[in-house]
C-alpha cells in the first residue's frame, strides 16, 4: 500500500516518518520529497507498506497527528495522473 503524507514540516527526515509509520507494521519504504533546487523537503513524502491492514490503521490513527507542530494529512496514495503536454 503506498501512503501520501502531507503538511510534513520541513525538518521531518525519512527516518522519523519510517519510525512513526513502523508502529503499524513493516515498512518496506519511505522518502521525503527534496526540491532539486535547493535539497529543501517539499513538505510531503510517501510511505510503502507490503500488508494494506496494517497501512489503513496507520492512516486513520495518523491522519490529523500532530507531529512538530503540524497535523499530518495522510491518505492513500492516488496514482500520478499523466501529464497532457
Amino acid at each position: 500500500m503506498n501512503i501520501y503524507v502531507g503538511n510534513l514540516a520541513f525538518s521531518v527526515s525519512e527516518d522519523q516518518l519510517r519510525s512513526a509509520f513502523s508502529q503499524f507494521g513493516k515498512v518496506s519504504k519511505a522518502s521525503v520529497i527534496m526540491d532539486r533546487v535547493n535539497n529543501r523537503s517539499k513538505g510531503f513524502g510517501f510511505v510503502e507498506m507490503d500488508d494494506a491492514a496494517e497501512g489503513n490503521s496507520a492512516v486513520e490513527a495518523l491522519n490529523g497527528h500532530q507531529i512538530d507542530g503540524r497535523a499530518w494529512k495522510v491518505n492513500e496514495a492516488k496514482p500520478r495522473e499523466k501529464s497532457r503536454w
